[in-house]
C-alpha cells in the first residue's frame, strides 16, 4: 500500500518557502545549462540546416576545411570543365564556380576585433544558389570590380558594415554596394568577385569549387573517380556533410562546459533539496511514525519522499525552462574554433533542450532525495513516536 499523493502534495505547500527555495535553485542550474545547449544548438543547426544535398564541394585532398585548402586557378578550371556530373544552366554550362576563402580581421562596433571570412565568388555561384541569396538592401556587386556585399548578421555588429561604407582589404578599397541574407553561414560573411579578392589579397588560388549535381548522380562514384584523377585530384563532400564536419569542435567545447557547469551548480542543487527533505523529514517524523504504525510499509515510506523530491525535482525544471525561452532567438556571435572565424547565430530553445533540462532537473531530484527517503524508511514505528 502506498501513501497518497495529496499528503506529499499537502506537505510540500505548508512547507512552502523550503520548497520554493529548493525549486529555484534546481532551476537556476537547469536554467544555466539549457542556456549552454540552446547556444550549441543554434550553432550547430546554422551550419547544418544551411548545406545542401544536391551542391557538392570539391577541396584540396587532406583539407579539413576550405582555409586549409588550396587549388590553383588551372585546377580549378579543370574542375569545373570536366564535371559531367554537374547540372547545367539554360546555355548548357556546368553549373559550377570557383571561390575563394581567407578570414581577415575587422574591429566590432562593440570593440575589439575578431576574423570575418570573406568569399570570393564567381556568378556561377549565384546560379548555383538561386534564390538563396537575397539582397535585402542595396544592390549585388558587380562582377571585375572592388565592389562587395555584407552578410546580414554582420550589419550592427562590425564596423563598416553598411551600404556606402568602405571595406579596406591591404591597401585596397572595396565599397559595400549591399547587404544580402541567406539564412545559413553565409549571413555572417562579406562576399565579392573571386578575381577582385585574390588581387586585392595578393593571394594566388581559389580555394575550393563548388558545383550543383545532375539528379541521379552519385556522389560516391564522384568521389571516387576525382580521388584517383591524376591531374586535379580533389575531395568531395556534399554541402550539408562539409558544413556539418565544421561544428565538432565548438559543438563539444559548449557540451563540455554545459556538463561542468551542470555538475559544478548540480551538486548545490542536490545539497539544497537534501537539506529540504531532511528538515521535512524531522519535522514529520511523528507522522512517519503514525504512518508506519498504522500499516504502511517501509517501502511506500521510501516512495513517498522520493516522489516528493522528484516533484520538487520537476517543478525546478519547469521554471527552469521557462527562464530559458525567452532567450531563443537572441542573436550572438562566437569563434568557430575549426575555422577561426566569428559566426553570428541565435540561440535555438529546441524540444531536445527542453527535454534534456527536464531529465536533468529529475535527477538532481532523485539524487538530493535519495538519503532523506532511505533515512524515512529506517525509521521504526516507536523510534518515529518517541522522536515526535
Amino acid at each position: 500500500m502506498l501513501v497518497p499523493l495529496s499528503y506529499n502534495l499537502r506537505s510540500l505547500f505548508v512547507r512552502r518557502s523550503a520548497s520554493l527555495l529548493t525549486i529555484f535553485g534546481i532551476a537556476a542550474t537547469v536554467a544555466t545549462v539549457a542556456g549552454v545547449l540552446a547556444l550549441q544548438q543554434g550553432f550547430a543547426s546554422i551550419y547544418a540546416e544551411s548545406g545542401r544535398e544536391d551542391v557538392a564541394v570539391f577541396l584540396r585532398p587532406g583539407s579539413t576545411y576550405e582555409g586549409d585548402s588550396v587549388f590553383t586557378r588551372e585546377r580549378g578550371a579543370y574542375l569545373v570543365k570536366g564535371l559531367q556530373e554537374a547540372a547545367v544552366d539554360e546555355e548548357g554550362l556546368p553549373l559550377a564556380g570557383i571561390e575563394c576563402f581567407l578570414a581577415i580581421r575587422r574591429f566590432k562596433l562593440s570593440g575589439g576585433e575578431t576574423n570575418v571570412p570573406i568569399r570570393g565568388v564567381q556568378p556561377a555561384t549565384f546560379a548555383i544558389r538561386g534564390d538563396e541569396i537575397e539582397i535585402v538592401e542595396g544592390r549585388t556587386f558587380t562582377p571585375g570590380t572592388n565592389e562587395v556585399i555584407v552578410g546580414r548578421r554582420l550589419t550592427g555588429r562590425i564596423r563598416d558594415c553598411d551600404v556606402g561604407d568602405v571595406i579596406t582589404l591591404n591597401t585596397t578599397p572595396c565599397q559595400v554596394v549591399g547587404v544580402f541574407e541567406s539564412g545559413g553561414t553565409f549571413d555572417s560573411e562579406i562576399w565579392g568577385d573571386m578575381d577582385s579578392i585574390l588581387t586585392a589579397l595578393n593571394r594566388y588560388g581559389p580555394n575550393r569549387v563548388i558545383a550543383r549535381l545532375a539528379d541521379g548522380v552519385s556522389l560516391e562514384a564522384l568521389a571516387a573517380r576525382l580521388k584517383e584523377d591524376k591531374q586535379a585530384p580533389a575531395k568531395v563532400l556534399t554541402e550539408r556533410a562539409y558544413l556539418s564536419s565544421q561544428t565538432t569542435a565548438l559543438s563539444l567545447v559548449l557540451k563540455f562546459l554545459s556538463g561542468f557547469l551542470g555538475l559544478i551548480m548540480g551538486i548545490a542543487a542536490v545539497f539544497t533539496a537534501t537539506n529540504t527533505m531532511l528538515s521535512a523529514i524531522a519535522a514529520r517524523t511523528h507522522e512517519i511514525g503514525i504512518l508506519l504504525a498504522t500499516g504502511f510499509r517501509p517501502v511506500a515510506i521510501f516512495l513517498s519522499f522520493l516522489f516528493e523530491s522528484l516533484l520538487l525535482g520537476l517543478l525546478g525544471g519547469l521554471v527552469g525552462c521557462l527562464l530559458t525561452l525567452p532567450i531563443n532567438g537572441i542573436e550572438t556571435g562566437t569563434t568557430n574554433f575549426q575555422t577561426f572565424t566569428e559566426i553570428a547565430f541565435a540561440f535555438r530553445v529546441t524540444p531536445s533542450v527542453l527535454m534534456t533540462a527536464v531529465l536533468f532537473s529529475l535527477l538532481l531530484g532523485l539524487v538530493g532525495g535519495m538519503l532523506p527517503a532511505w533515512k524515512a524508511a529506517r525509521l521504526t514505528p516507536t523510534q518515529a513516536l518517541r522522536r515526535g
